[in-house]
């Protein structure tokens, strides 16, 4: 039941925060739209800073669990398999309008370079995903699927780059086209 209510918090103040912001969300609009008292999120959380770090690991278990199947489909070729991965956040993305924008690159934009605790949780989020992308690279090159001259480390960088920045033009677009464009030039021109 305790986990429960700390997940029930975390994701209510998770769906507030992805629209409006860390520093924008105040406590009682988490509280209200979780119906908890103030007493039960701070038995969870110490402080809003504290919510928000637990935020980041909840954000990234949310999204594991619903990509592993994809990324652990041996059935699909790793390139194949990568692609799906962005698809199906561009699926996400289209449900919500286009304009809210990935949930840690939010955080990351809003919080990196004005608190270091933030900045050090954020950036192992995004070291997380990298690694993810490499796998699928490194098992694309020893397939023989991909370049050998590529490194699968530099090459995942600049894909999560690519794709955050892409992020940011689809919130400004409130469109598809930014994603579009990534989907195409990673996949069919860098990766081919």
């Amino acid at each position: 039941m305790k986990t429960d209510t700390r997940e029930h918090i975390l994701d209510c103040g998770g769906r507030i925060i992805h629209h409006k912001g860390f520093t924008a969300t105040g406590l009682q609009e988490i509280l209200t739209a979780a119906g908890v008292p103030k007493g039960s999120f701070y038995f969870y959380f110490k402080s809003k800073d504290e919510f928000g770090l637990a935020l980041v690991d909840h954000y990234q278990t949310l999204f594991a669990t619903q990509l592993r199947p994809i990324l652990t489909d041996e059935t699909q070729p790793p390139l194949q398999r990568l692609a799906r991965f962005f698809l199906w956040f561009r699926d996400y993305f289209a449900k919500e309008g286009y304009i809210k924008g990935c949930p840690i690159g939010n955080l990351t934009q809003e919080l990196g370079d004005t608190n270091p605790i933030f900045r050090k949780k954020l950036n192992m989020a995004l070291e997380n995903l990298i690694r993810g992308v490499v796998k699928q690279l490194r098992q694309a090159q020893d397939r023989g699927e991909l370049r050998r001259e590529l490194s699968p480390e530099e090459m995942a960088r600049f894909i999560i780059s690519a794709w955050q920045g892409a992020l940011i033009r689809m919130k400004a677009a409130a469109g598809p086209e930014p994603l579009d464009n990534f989907q195409t030039i990673v996949f069919e021109v860098l990766l081919a």
